[in-house]
Formats: structure tokens, C-alpha cells, sequence
């Protein structure tokens, strides 16, 4: 079998907070993967050959083998199953609940309200100039409900003092909260705090949008 053609495929777009989160796990537990790049400003996720991997549209997707799997959710819990390396969710029951539910504050309540196809929604129906305000008010409640989730159980990271799943969540949303809406951190002090912890982190850095293949150059 020629070299390459087991390793795992991910389709992604620089920018996406969805494929950033699979980078990061893909990077924590050692795998390599080869970036197909996915150029959602050219409508590219509306291709039949994509639609083919994922009917709604949407990146990130992973393939490995005959598996094709869509959705940052389902593809992270793939990979914690197939890849036990480095684990990325607690055993202890408690603790992994409260993964699921402050990764999914993030993946159901914040990131889906600021993704392109909403954002165009918006500028189109309403106007332009609600885009930045729709999407800050979003980001911010979600941004004080997970404050005041994490606060009694954050140690170095947010559910402890080890890089679990929803981390990976959070990397990716703290960074286009402030760089792409212009979310005022100062008011939110465990998640600043968490986005220092995370620049430190090899694995998160080298997942973020500007060091991907299809990053605009500077």
C-alpha cells in the first residue's frame, strides 16, 4: 500500500472553530493526518463531492479508512475511542460530564449563532451592521454561563489541572471571541486565564487558523 494512504484526512478550513478543536485532538494524541482544505468563502462545502462526505455542508470532516465521520462532537468522541492515547476525557464520572456540558455550551449555544451561513442570514435580512452586535451578545452568554460552570473546578485547565475535551472547545472560541467579534475579556478573568494556559501548549498553537496550510499569507 503506498505511504499515505492509511493516514487520517481532515477536511478543514483555516478558520473554522469546529476543525481547529479536531486539529488540537489530532495533535494531542500524536496522529497524523493529511489537511484537505476546504474554502467555504467559494462555496466548496457545496460541491457534490463534499456533499458526498457531509449532506449538510459543513466542515470539519475526518476519513480514516472506510470511515467518514462529520461533526466535532461525533468526530472527537471517535477519536477518544479508536486512539486511547493521551486521553482527552476523565474517568471520573463527574468531571466528564461536566466536559460534555461546558464543550456543549460552546458547540450548541455560542459557535452555531456566529458561523457564516447565520452571519450572511443576518447581513442580508436585517442588516449589516447587526452582524458584530448579534454575534458579541451571543458569545458573552455563553461566556458567563461557562465562568460561572468552571470557576469551582478549573485548576491549570478548565475542569483541573490536565488538558481535557472541553479545552479543546474552548481554545478555539476564546481566540474568535477576541479576534474576530472584539469580545471584551477583561470581563470574563477564568477564561483569559485558560487562554494563557493554552499558549503555552504546543499542540494548541500549531492548531490555530494562521498556521494552517490554507491561512491567507500575511
Amino acid at each position: 500500500m503506498a505511504e499515505g494512504e492509511n493516514k487520517l484526512k481532515l477536511y478543514s478550513y483555516w478558520r473554522s472553530s469546529c476543525s481547529f478543536r479536531i486539529r488540537i485532538a489530532l495533535n494531542l494524541k500524536g496522529l497524523e493526518y493529511q489537511y484537505i482544505p476546504v474554502n467555504l468563502l467559494k462555496g466548496e462545502q457545496f460541491s457534490p463531492e463534499f456533499q458526498k462526505l457531509n449532506p449538510i455542508g459543513y466542515v470539519p470532516v475526518l476519513v480514516d479508512g472506510d470511515m467518514i465521520i462529520s461533526d466535532s462532537f461525533a468526530i472527537f468522541m471517535y477519536l477518544e475511542e479508536k486512539y486511547p492515547q493521551h486521553p482527552l476525557l476523565p474517568s471520573d464520572l463527574a468531571k466528564k460530564a461536566l466536559n460534555f456540558q461546558a464543550a456543549n455550551i460552546v458547540s450548541s449555544s455560542i459557535q452555531p449563532l456566529q458561523n457564516l451561513a447565520v452571519l450572511k442570514y443576518i447581513e442580508e435580512k436585517v442588516s449589516p451592521d447587526e452582524k458584530i452586535p448579534w454575534t458579541k451578545f451571543h458569545i458573552e452568554k455563553g461566556f458567563e454561563a461557562l465562568e460561572k460552570l468552571l470557576k469551582d473546578h478549573a485548576g491549570k485547565y478548565a475542569t483541573g489541572d490536565e488538558v481535557s475535551m472541553v479545552n479543546l472547545f474552548l481554545a478555539p472560541q476564546i481566540l474568535a471571541g477576541i479576534e474576530r467579534f472584539n469580545v471584551d475579556m477583561a470581563k470574563f478573568p477564568l477564561l483569559s486565564r485558560l487562554n494563557e494556559a493554552y499558549s503555552e501548549l504546543p499542540e494548541f498553537q500549531n492548531a490555530k487558523p494562521e498556521n494552517q496550510p490554507d491561512a491567507p499569507s500575511a
